[in-house]
């Protein structure tokens, strides 16, 4: 078939990008930085681990670090045993100084805490290991690679933005079937020492760097390290090559592996780009009869264009099908799921660390991290202050104090709630009551996925009506959905008050509240029940002002087939963001949401 020729042709294509990667990174793995493999677990990303390893020296250190590796292991600290035999402050080796001249192999990667992360990217920005904890200030020099394994199940679940900026390839090995994994680039181990001793020498012309840095720009590429880095690749592929010169070849290499990864936009087209075909062809023929030769020869070879259409070729089909749809890639953002933040407690979670603290209200305490406490103080504490001789209990081990105290920290996900305020109104059921139900729907599956709790306030008749209260039940939620009839005036401001009400018992349950208002904007009923034009867009903009001096997030859908001014306003005094959609089915409606709802 010829659509399964193209997909294990595109599949060839990837894995090929990803061994040359392998090539390039063990040239000279710490001035790349490393290598970000989107992979489960699985035979292909054993298979690509392999070559790497095959191409790298053979006394390169390998060590692994799993997701929640402690600080003291990372880092180095106390060595609790030799402290307490020695009577002085010992200090105990981490991982990050073990590794020096080797590379660390981050399962799940994107399950890093941010501690982890920036003592990482710390000691590669500054080639020391910096340790200031429990008594010990030391610096150790290591420089060192990192292949982080991505192995999110949701296109949510990414790298840390300031760990993925700083590894040059990105490669994605998710698509790749073990079938194709025989292609190899034919580079040997002979060819990667050879490219080792000339790489120094490599030289770079001036266009190189100018194309590299428009590229950047023109792909939405905020981040300086990314040309840098691609220059550095580019010069690699040279020396592979056996050139001392940075060719074309070489920077469109650079290109596919370092900038097409982080595309966030398509270039902006220019106007003949956005003509029809027949005159697209008319002008290039007039072009063609008006231009001297050497002038469309010197075009049609621009560098710059050239890495363009290398980065515009590589990209993957759903990363280009969302940049052509104006939106940034899931994978591209540094946003998560809706889910409440993490917040700090003293009972239960996933463990954090520890901090010094009293016990009591059910505080935890680390036994090991308090004798670490204590450890550097025996000698002094052992002896009496007085002259004399020491205490009755001077023969035991180790003498705790209660500053010495060590609390276990947790981190514990605050749940969220998802308030949907419906315009079910008879001008909303004549128009677009059907796709927000729609879109309604496929927000409440993303909540129960989530595990969120969601509640539905509908906007019909005299007054709103709470629907739903805030309930997990996804089945109960449809099923109201289903069954909501839709007619009447738009009480508008009663359902901003109900909605604002339900937060605020959200937040004094320590939830997080998010509003989501799906309206045409046309109130026409107060508070009171009085009907109206004015007095309903009066009484709706003042609970609107109320809502937004309680500081809760909210997003407003235009769902009318014009956009009004009124809605706007609303979405203003709200300060919610603001989507006119008259053009827009339920599908879309959800993405919109989820995109702006999502945390920071």
């Amino acid at each position: 078939m010829p659509g399964s020729a193209s997909t294990e042709s595109d599949s060839e294509t990837t894995w090929r990008d990803a061994v040359l990667a392998a090539v390039v990174f063990a040239v000279d793995p710490q001035r790349l930085g490393g290598v970000a493999v989107r992979s489960r677990a699985g035979p292909v990303r054993d298979v690509w681990l392999k070559v790497l390893r095959s191409y790298l020296p053979e006394p390169t250190p390998f060590l692994r670090m799993p997701a929640q590796i402690g600080e003291d292991r990372l880092i180095g600290g106390l060595d609790l045993a030799a402290t307490l035999k020695r009577g002085r402050p010992v200090r105990q080796r981490g991982l990050l100084a073990e590794v020096d001249g080797g590379i660390i192999l981050a399962a799940m990667a994107e399950r890093l805490p941010p501690q982890t992360v920036a003592h990482i990217v710390g000691a590669q920005d500054r080639g020391t290991v910096v340790l200031e904890r429990e008594g010990i200030s030391d610096r150790v020099g290591s420089s060192f690679a990192v292949v982080a394994f991505d192995e999110g199940l949701d296109t949510d679940e990414t790298l840390d933005a300031a760990l993925a900026d700083r590894l040059a390839c990105h490669v994605d090995l998710d698509c790749v079937p073990l079938s194709v994994t025989n292609s190899m680039t034919g580079f040997e181990g002979a060819d990667i020492v050879s490219a080792r001793r000339r790489l120094d020498a490599v030289e770079v012309p001036d266009e190189v760097i100018d194309a590299l840095a428009a590229a950047s720009i023109a792909f939405g590429i905020a981040s300086l390290r990314a040309p840098l880095l691609a220059l550095r690749v580019a010069r690699v592929a040279a020396a592979l090559r056996g050139d001392q010169v940075v060719r074309e070849a070489d920077v469109q290499t650079a290109a596919r592996l370092v900038l097409a990864p982080r595309a966030t936009q398509i270039p902006n087209a220019t106007d003949d780009d956005m003509d029809e075909p027949g005159e697209q062809d008319a002008n290039e023929d007039r072009r063609s009869e008006s231009e001297p030769e050497e002038q469309r020869d010197s075009e049609g070879e621009s560098l710059e264009d050239a890495v363009i259409d290398a980065v515009a070729t590589a990209l993957p089909k759903d990363l280009l099908a969302s940049l052509c749809n104006g939106t940034v890639p899931a994978r591209q953002r540094t946003t998560s799921g809706a889910s409440g933040p993490a917040g700090r407690s003293k009972l239960r979670g996933r463990p954090i660390g520890v901090i010094p603290g009293r016990l009591g209200r059910g505080a935890r305490l680390s036994i090991v991290d308090t004798l670490r406490a204590a450890a550097p103080w025996q000698r002094l504490r052992k002896r009496s202050l007085d002259g004399l001789a020491a205490p009755a209990d001077h023969d035991c081990l180790v003498k705790v104090r209660p500053e010495d105290f060590r609390i276990k920290r947790y981190a514990q996900r605050s749940e969220a709630l998802s308030i949907f305020v419906v315009d079910a109104s008879g001008s909303t059921a004549l128009h677009r009551l059907g796709e927000a139900k729609g879109a309604v729907e496929l927000l409440l599956a993303d909540c129960y996925v989530r595990r969120d709790h969601v509640a539905l306030i509908v906007l019909r008749g005299r007054s709103a009506e709470l629907l739903l209260p805030p309930t997990r039940a996804l089945v109960r939620a449809k099923r109201c959905l289903a069954g909501m009839p839709g007619g009447g005036g738009t009480p508008l401001a009663d359902g901003l008050s109900r909605a604002t009400a339900l937060a605020l018992g959200a937040k004094q349950r320590a939830q997080q509240p998010t509003l989501i208002l799906l309206t045409d904007g046309a109130a026409n009923v107060a508070r009171d029940g009085r009907t109206g034009r004015r007095i309903g867009e009066e009484d709706a903009l003042a609970v609107s002002r109320q809502s937004s001096a309680y500081g809760i997030p909210a997003v407003l859908i235009d769902t009318a087939p014009r956009p009004a001014p009124f809605a706007a306003r609303l979405a203003e005094s709200l300060n919610a963001r603001y989507y006119a959609l008259p053009m827009a089915d339920a599908r879309t409606v959800s993405q919109i949401v989820k995109s702006t709802t999502a945390k920071p």
